[in-house]
C-alpha cells in the first residue's frame, strides 16, 4: 500500500494538554484512524535552537525524540492540521513509503 510517513521532532518530557507530546500525538492519530505510531528517543542530537543534547552528560528528560506514523495522505494531512490547530509548533518531515505485512500472499 502506498502511504505517507511523517516524523515529528520533539524533546523528551515535552508536554501538551497535560500529556507527554508523544502520548498526545498517539491519541490524535488514533482518533484519525492512523493504525499505529512509534516514538524513538535519541542518544544525542541538536536542532533549530542549536543546543547539543547528549546522554553522556546525563541530561535526563532533555534528549530529542521523534514520533513517527504512516498512513494515507489524507489522514497525515489531517494530523498535521490538528497539531497546528492545537498550538503545537513541531518540526516534521514527510516522505512517501510503501507499507505491507510479511508472510502474506
Amino acid at each position: 500500500m502506498q502511504a505517507i510517513c511523517i516524523r515529528f521532532f520533539a524533546q523528551e518530557g515535552m508536554k501538551h494538554a497535560h500529556q507527554l507530546v508523544h502520548e498526545w500525538l498517539f491519541q490524535q492519530a488514533g482518533e484519525l484512524g492512523i493504525p499505529g505510531g512509534t516514538v524513538f528517543r535519541a542518544a544525542a542530537g541538536f536542532g533549530r535552537h542549536g543546543a547539543l543534547e547528549d546522554a553522556f552528560f546525563e541530561l535526563a528528560g532533555t534528549l530529542p525524540e521523534s514520533i513517527e506514523f504512516a498512513a494515507d495522505a489524507a489522514r497525515i494531512a489531517a494530523l498535521i492540521e490538528r497539531v497546528g490547530a492545537a498550538g503545537l509548533k513541531l518540526v516534521y518531515v514527510t516522505h512517501p513509503v510503501t507499507t505491507g505485512v510479511t508472510g502474506q500472499a
